[in-house]
């Protein structure tokens, strides 16, 4: 959290000064003052300075876009980043040319830099946001290739009374497998492995 302590004429010249240290706006902090301040006798002698305390406000989308525009400064592309802030759950989303790039295989750069936002807005911060990172609308079209997956499985599962184990997954894609299956009246499914190998299996029940 960052936070200044500045003294001035008055109240509001500390508090400009503050800001300008901190490089904020005056809705983007709160602000403390500890010391009125006085002009003192004739406003000449023993007067006393205005002091106050200005705390920068915790705002986890400029957190988590600043990180990104760094990262992708560092990778050398131009991606314009939207966010969207709900019920301590930030949504992000990536456009430009060839996401391709940031998607990786499986999605595993995505989830790597879902990560890395993760740890950056989270760091010493409370209450906890929980980050969800998209791009081209990967993360829906990943999500109906699991389900149909799972189905498929489901269905081979009842057909050959054989377990099916599935490649390892992140726990996010792995609960959209357990969701997919759990009304299903013949097959059970269940992690097994350690993380990042754990996987799911489809068993009969």
């Amino acid at each position: 959290m960052e936070q200044i302590k500045k003294s001035g004429k008055t109240v509001d010249e500390a508090i400009q000064e503050a800001l300008k240290e901190l490089n904020a706006s005056q809705d983007e902090v709160d602000v403390t003052v500890i010391e009125e301040g006085s002009k003192g006798f004739l406003g000449m002698f023993g007067g006393k300075d205005a002091v106050v305390l200005v705390t920068k406000k915790f705002n986890p989308e400029k957190v988590a876009e600043n990180f990104l525009r760094e990262i992708f400064l560092a990778m050398g592309i131009i991606v314009k980043i939207t966010t969207k802030l709900k019920d301590k759950q930030l949504f992000i989303d990536l456009y430009g040319d060839d996401m391709g790039i940031l998607i990786g295989k499986r999605g595993q750069t995505l989830d790597a830099l879902q990560y890395l936002v993760n740890l950056a807005v989270n760091k010493g911060n409370a209450p906890y946001i929980s980050i969800m990172l998209d791009t081209e609308n990967y993360r829906q079209r990943r999500k109906e290739t699991l389900e149909s997956l799972a189905f498929n499985l489901a269905k081979k599962v009842k057909q050959t009374k054989k377990s099916v184990v599935l490649e390892p997954m992140n726990p996010y894609e792995r609960r959209i497998i357990h969701s997919s299956l759990q009304n299903d009246r013949y097959v059970t499914t269940y992690s097994e492995g350690e993380e990042p190998f754990r996987n799911v299996v489809i068993a009969l029940k």
